[in-house]
């Protein structure tokens, strides 16, 4: 009885949220600039531009998928649980009780994804992500802790169902790993994982150790947006230092692993797990390309802009925040997952393993978010 008393509560809180969802979302303007958009499109030169078509498609697809369409899905998902509900006084039905339970659970999980998609304001945000794991030691406590990272990653992704690609990894001497990129194509994906860039601590009983003692390893996190075509610039070829090998382990493995120096910064890029040596280098290309242009902390971004000669930038300029520890994993003798920079903790450390990490991206994103108005206001002031 009190859990379906629980339930009811649960489900009056979110009538409320979708309402003032309703509210924000403005479905009349929506429908609207859908319409408009619409005409856009119609027009005989609208492929005239590529950039700005790619722009025009890119929020189509946003308002009406995660926008209009998701919000009556919202509804109608809602109004299914109170009818159950109303069924379910009547009279007990343990299959309807179940049907009830899993709505509810699903509508919650979407609801909270869409309170921290509210929190992205940066035109990148709706992009896709790169996302980079680094062994900051070359041993085996290390190596398999990103190697946990990597499979932290990949759960959060697939419980979102985001699509995922591994585009490169480079496996540790004894376990674990040493180097991965992965490859996230969702909408938004890089808004939320930018949270992640950073050093990443572990503190546990190492598994490789007869003794039992307690280790502390690092593995560093970089999340670079995907350019996709909404970006129009090319590297130039002066620039970059192209190799091609062959993996020389499984002879049934018959890939071309590609290797991209850019000689002006020293940043290093490569793919291995493409099925030819052409499309390794295209994406090794694209992965360089997200990381020059988000350098903002080495001018790169700004330079471009600005037309600024590229080869005039080093690589000592370059000050990735990669650096920063911003989070503890914390195995024993307790256990416990802090963020640094938010102060957000939890004790269920093997949840967050298991990709439970929403609740550091949403903290990061209202400080972020937070930081930014009181910045504005500041300015504003000023002026």
């Amino acid at each position: 009885m009190l859990e379906f008393l629980n339930i009811k509560i649960e489900v009056e809180k979110l009538s409320n949220i979708l309402g003032k969802a309703e509210d924000c979302l403005d479905l009349r303007y929506l429908t609207g600039r859908i319409q408009y958009l619409d005409q856009v499109i119609a027009q005989p030169d609208f492929w005239n531009n590529p950039t700005r078509a790619y722009e025009v498609l890119q929020e189509i697809e946003y308002s009406i998928f995660y926008k209009h369409q998701q919000y009556q899905r919202w509804c109608s998902i809602l109004e299914d649980i109170k009818a159950a509900l109303e069924l379910l006084e009547l009279s007990a039905d343990e299959q309807l009780w179940q049907e009830a339970q899993s709505n509810l659970t699903q509508l919650q999980k979407e609801l909270e994804t869409a309170e921290i998609r509210q929190l992205l304001s940066d035109p990148q945000d709706k992009k896709g992500a790169f996302l980079t794991i680094t062994a900051e030691v070359d041993n085996a406590d290390s190596q398999y802790w990103a190697y946990m990272l990597l499979q932290m990653y990949c759960r959060w992704g697939k419980s979102h169902n985001y699509p995922l690609d591994v585009v490169e990894i480079y496996e540790g001497n004894e376990t674990g790993i040493k180097y991965a990129t992965l490859e996230i194509t969702a909408s938004c994906a890089y808004g939320y994982l930018k949270s992640e860039t950073g050093t990443h601590q572990l503190q546990q009983i190492s598994p490789f150790d007869v003794t039992n003692s307690l280790r502390t390893s690092l593995a560093s996190v970089e999340v670079f947006p995907i350019l996709g075509e909404s970006v129009e610039w090319e590297i130039p070829e002066k620039d970059l230092e192209i190799t091609y090998y062959r993996h020389r382990g499984n002879v049934n493995r018959t890939e071309i692993w590609v290797k991209i120096v850019h000689i002006p910064t020293g940043i290093s890029v490569s793919c291995n797990q493409e099925r030819s040596q052409m499309q390794n280098k295209e994406k090794t290309l694209a992965i360089l390309k997200s990381k020059l242009f988000a350098m903002a902390t080495a001018g790169y971004a700004y330079a471009l802009s600005q037309g600024v000669q590229l080869d005039k930038i080093q690589s000592r300029q370059i000050g990735f925040i990669s650096n920063n520890l911003i989070r503890e994993y914390i195995l024993h003798p307790y256990t416990k997952v802090k963020d640094l920079r938010t102060n957000v903790e939890t004790p269920a450390a093997v949840e967050v393993l298991n990709g439970k990490i929403d609740l550091f991206i949403k903290a990061y994103l209202q400080q972020l978010n937070h930081t930014t108005s009181v910045t504005q206001e500041a300015l504003d002031n000023s002026e």
